[in-house]
């Protein structure tokens, strides 16, 4: 398998998915301003809508958006249990996460980024974005995971979507138990060496 990335994006998300996972895999970086890959293919040949994370699955066979790709990957590990079983109510449990987190927290960080947007229009997502965060810290204020069940591919999620704040002016300390979960996360070797292999963070001396 192929992960098309760009360094520190949502796409981080399914890299941690891949190791944490165990599966073989390589990394293709796409540079957003060209539209190419590293190795120079046109990105918008291997995903129309233009964005990471894609994932190459066998020559030709493309899956894209990051909350399927994540399911994916869980669904060829399932020893690693990154994914409650299909059918099953966690697993519903799991994908409400998801759609939580991609359509709540994910879209509501794009518009701050444009920095042509107003600030009234910005102060208003960041006010959403409270919102949000305050249902996630309830849960994460009594459950160290997302999950009953443990870590999954969500709390991956999580922790790359809301690792965005400082970018855009928002202070995680208003929610302890989500710094703490952050915490928790930054420290699995998966997350290290995802974040490593993307120049996120440095070597130990």
């Amino acid at each position: 398998m192929k992960l098309y990335y760009n360094p520190g994006v949502c796409s981080l998300a399914p890299h941690i998915a891949l190791r944490e996972a165990g599966l073989a895999f390589t990394l293709e970086k796409v540079d957003p301003a060209t539209g190419r890959t590293e190795h120079g293919a046109d990105f918008l040949s291997i995903n129309p809508n233009a964005y990471v994370p894609a994932l190459e699955i066998s020559p030709g066979l493309i899956l894209t958006e990051g909350p399927a790709i994540m399911q994916y990957i869980a669904d060829q590990a399932p020893a690693a249990k990154l994914a409650p079983a299909y059918g099953t109510m966690e697993r519903y449990q799991l994908q409400s996460w998801l759609n939580f987190i991609t359509s709540e927290i994910h879209k509501a960080f794009s518009p701050l980024f444009k920095p042509g947007m107003p600030a009234e229009a910005k102060t208003a997502f960041k006010e959403q974005l409270a919102t949000r965060f305050d249902h996630v810290e309830r849960r994460l204020s009594k459950h160290d995971y997302l999950l009953d069940s443990g870590f999954s591919v969500a709390d991956a999620y999580l922790f790359v979507t809301t690792g965005w704040s400082g970018f855009v002016g928002i202070d995680l300390q208003r929610w302890p138990a989500i710094v703490a979960f952050r915490n928790r996360i930054e420290a699995r070797p998966s997350v290290q060496a995802a974040m490593m292999a993307e120049g996120l963070l440095k070597a130990a001396a």
